[in-house]
């Protein structure tokens, strides 16, 4: 072993301890280098990753947050000194740069040249008092959204060129496809929301109306069975009805069940059976709201309602990994397969005997977008069935998922 002095060893020591995070760092920095290989790889990745960064405020549609969150991306990935986000009347909404003082006040009239005639203008910027102005030429851009223009992108430089101009078109075109998907996020948002809403509809007339005759045949037989039944229709209700909140747990949405059916064995009497199998580990699984009370209500209404005799529901929601499946059995009167199949696409409303609304299969098939809309295609319902021989309904979700976030208790 070498004969280092104490001192010589403890300073070896301390320079070890000082270069060694730094020697790390540049091995780190090599090896991301080496991922991407070429510099165009890495410039790709860069841009990418650049926008990546500016897509999300723009999600949520154009007005003065959203400029300013997005802004220093939108800049980088045009390596512009200075650009500016307007609104539809020309309007600033954000400055995002140098010179701000001497350039920003003129945007307005640039912005309202690009906005009135739909297309891109190019235009000489009033110079500044200082010689080494940066800001000497303008590129503006109308952000056009289904036809109309909401906004607008200007791009200042200190020279004018083709290139500039192209990728000013370039990122301009992109912010508006951010703009279309934040306007379809709202509309399929406001479709949610309406076909909640005729969902609810849809329960209300039917069933408190059997609901109500039947406490009112308890109310001189049976006054505690009455009072009992009308504090269960009173939670039911509260639950289907309560106005915020698109999601919930599936053991407030068995809960609600369980409601709906104690009213419903009242006035099935002993005719309706119901089985009931839940693995614990799903009972906290994030669902969207009134997703199995319509499946539920359904097997009741169209299924064990037009059987002579008992009639069996069996609700059975089992653990599957990363997500949960739940079925929803009756052995009533079933459908035509060909006949659910149209109407699950819309494309004809199903014969039935009640009003429009309370036909067989609409609320398999509110059910059905609803799922569709929040999971994608691949988690819409499934259903067995034929006439005569009951109906099984399978519901699959995913245990996690970015769009399900139950609402508080204290939000209701």
């Amino acid at each position: 072993m070498l004969g280092f002095p104490p001192a010589t060893v403890l300073l070896l020591a301390g320079l070890a301890i000082v270069l060694l995070p730094g020697l790390a760092l540049l091995a780190l920095r090599a090896s991301r280098h080496r991922q991407y290989g070429t510099p165009q790889e890495r410039a790709a990745y860069e841009t990418l990753h650049t926008a990546s960064l500016a897509a999300p405020p723009l999600r949520g549609g154009l007005n003065a947050d959203s400029a300013r969150r997005s802004a220093k991306q939108l800049r980088a990935l045009l390596a512009a000194p200075a650009l500016a986000l307007t609104d539809a009347a020309g309007e600033v909404l954000v400055w995002d740069g140098r010179e701000a003082d001497e350039h920003a006040a003129g945007v307005p009239e640039h912005a309202r040249q690009a906005l009135t005639s739909g297309r891109t203008q190019a235009a000489r910027v009033d110079p500044c008092e200082r010689l080494d102005c940066q800001l000497r030429h303008a590129v503006v851009v109308p952000l056009v959204v289904a036809g109309r223009a909401e906004g607008a992108l200007a791009v200042y430089t200190a020279q004018s060129s083709a290139g500039t101009v192209r990728a000013a078109n370039e990122v301009g075109r992109w912010i508006s496809t951010q703009l279309e998907l934040a306007e379809l996020d709202r509309s399929r948002a406001a479709a949610a929301e309406a076909e909640l809403r005729a969902l609810r509809a849809q329960i209300s007339p039917h069933f408190i109306y059997n609901s109500l005759s039947t406490v009112a045949s308890f109310v001189r037989t049976d006054p505690e069975r009455a009072r009992e039944l009308i504090v269960e229709f009173a939670e039911f209700t509260r639950y289907s009805f309560r106005r915020h909140g698109d999601f919930t747990s599936l053991a407030e949405e068995l809960r609600c069940i369980d409601r709906y059916l104690l009213l419903e064995r009242a006035r099935f009497g002993g005719r309706l059976e119901v089985s009931l199998r839940v693995a614990p580990e799903v009972l906290s699984v994030v669902v969207p709201f009134l997703c199995l009370q319509p499946l539920v209500e359904n097997a009741v209404r169209h299924g064990l309602e037009r059987r002579t005799g008992p009639g069996r529901l069996t609700i059975a929601a089992e653990d599957a990994g990363s997500e949960a499946f739940i079925t929803v059995e009756d052995d009533g009167a079933g459908m035509d397969p060909a006949e659910l199949a149209l109407v699950l696409a819309g494309e004809v409303q199903p014969d039935g005997t009640g009003p429009r609304n309370e036909a067989p299969g609409i609320g398999l098939r509110n059910v059905d977008e609803r799922l569709r809309q929040t999971y994608g295609d691949a988690y819409g319902l499934v259903i067995d069935t034929a006439p005569g021989a009951g109906t099984k309904v399978h519901v699959r979700v995913p245990k996690f998922h970015p769009h399900a976030v139950r609402t508080a208790p204290g939000e209701r």
